[in-house]
Order: structure tokens, then sequence, then C-alpha cells
């Protein structure tokens, strides 16, 4: 049988997705249930246990498919990057078609179309809602969603509407958010959190990690090539070009998104991780 990734194929001894029937072993094969994302932000697991580190978050409105819901914990396969893992089954809803994005790092959910409402939630760039109207209170315009909650219009993208044209200018938006480990969203997010998501914005389909993006993302290129928006990668890290010197990254030195030359950062990380193992220009799927 083959062996497969198992960040990107779901299956154990005991359950598989059907549509790897023949090219794995499991006592089960089961077809997938599509579900999508009802919580702003939600930890993805590599086990069933809700307390061990993360590998990813999936965001408001992600769509995912389910394998399996056992004790409160649903395993799934996020649609987007095909990234498979554990989450709470609280965080599952039923599919529904979205009508906008968030196209800022952060912004607030309000119970009802006004800002000095004390605010229902915070959600990150990407998160997906369902827009069933609008309103206007003293002057500023609303996104109302279904249970009467509201989002400032201004900081939603119809989703008809035309992406990001320029990535690097998206990843220049969540400079000094916090880094988190497996983060993915304007509360906290990782080098590769970072790639993704600026890119996505711009339309483009990326992986989610950094050796998957390193391996296959766009074409490879040589330092003396680089320009604004390639990527530079090193074991385990990825950081985005500004131009033929600034880079852009998130980064346990700083623990932050940050600025930083790509000389310092090749004189700085080498000690530790050694020098980039490659430069990349991202020509990615869309």
């Amino acid at each position: 049988m083959t062996t497969l990734d198992r960040r990107l194929h779901a299956f154990r001894p005991d359950l598989a997705d059907a549509a790897l029937q023949g090219q794995v072993q499991a006592t089960r094969f089961v077809t997938q249930e599509p579900a999508r994302i009802v919580l702003p932000v939600v930890d993805l697991h590599p086990t069933p246990d809700m307390t061990a580190g993360i590998d990813t978050q999936l965001l408001l409105g992600e769509a995912v498919s389910v394998f399996e819901r056992a004790g409160g914990i649903a395993w799934v396969q996020a649609v987007a990057d095909g990234y498979v893992g554990y989450l709470p089954e609280a965080a599952l809803g039923a599919p529904e078609a979205t009508t906008h994005v968030v196209c800022v790092p952060r912004t607030f959910l309000y119970p009802g179309a006004d800002l000095r409402f004390p605010r229902r939630d915070t959600l990150s760039m990407g998160s997906r809602v369902t827009v069933v109207g609008e309103a206007e209170t003293r002057g500023t315009r609303y996104g109302l969603l279904a249970d009467g909650s509201a989002l400032i219009l201004r900081h939603l993208r119809p989703l008809t509407d035309s992406p990001a044209e320029d990535f690097v200018s998206v990843a220049a938006l969540f400079l000094e958010t916090p880094y988190l480990w497996g983060g993915k969203s304007g509360l906290g997010i990782d080098c590769s959190g970072l790639v993704q998501l600026s890119m996505t914005m711009a339309g483009l389909k990326v992986p989610r990690d950094s050796d998957m993006q390193a391996a296959g993302l766009g074409t490879p290129i040589t330092r003396e090539e680089l320009q604004r928006g390639d990527l530079v990668f090193w074991k385990g890290h990825a950081a985005i070009m500004e131009d033929e010197e600034m880079m852009i990254h998130a980064n346990g030195h700083t623990m932050t998104v940050a600025r930083e030359t790509l000389a310092d950062a090749i004189e700085r990380i080498g000690w530790l991780y050694g020098t980039p193992t490659g430069y990349r220009r991202p020509v990615a799927e869309t």
C-alpha cells in the first residue's frame, strides 16, 4: 500500500476516507460529510487530544469534510488546502454559501448595527460570512448577518469582487501581529500561515506548511534573482521578499510579523538552522 502524508490524507488503521480505498489499509472506509466552521478561529490538532499542540487553524466560514464525530471531537479535512486533523465538534455547522470575506487583519462582530454595542466576537482576515442586508448608523455602514449581528461593511469584500492584486501588501498589513505556532489568523500567525493567508487573499491556492510550499509552490530561482513577491525558505521557515533586500516574516525571534533584511536574517538564523534551503517565485494555482 502507498505511504501518504497524514497531513493531507485522512487515514488511520480503523478508519479512512473512501477516496483512499485501494491506496491505504483500514478497517472501514467512510464517505466525507460536508460542513463548515462556525467559530471565529478553531485549532486543528494532529490527534484527538485537544490539549496537544496544533498543526494549523481554520477560520469562520471555511468548508470542511467530516469523517468522524466521536466524544465531542470531529476528524476533518479542510477543503481549501486539504489539511487533515481534529477539532471540537462544536466548531462545525451545516454547509452554507457565503457572500463576503473579511479583508482586514481583524474586525469586530457586533450584536447589531452600532459600533457602540459591546463586541460579540473578533474575526480574522479570511473569515467568510453570509451578508443578508445592510444598515447605516451615524454614517457607518454595516453588513448584517442572518442572526442580526453586524460587521463594518468596509471590512468585508464581496466574493464576487476581484481579489487583492499584491499579496505582499496584504502580508504587510500583519506587521506586529503576534507569532503563534500553527496560527493562521490576524490574532496570531506563523511563517507559512502568513504566506498562505496573504496569497489566498490574492486569489491564489497555496499549501499550508513551509515544507509543502518549498517543495512545490511556483518555480525555483537563485538568490541573485530575488524580487518583490519571491519566497525564501529555511528548514521549517518561510519569508516573503518585499524587494531585493527586505523581507517580511512571522518569526520566533521577535515573536511577531516583522521586517528584516535578508542578509541579517541569513546571518542570525544560520547558527541554528543553517543557510536558506531555497528561493522560489510563487506562480501558484488559482
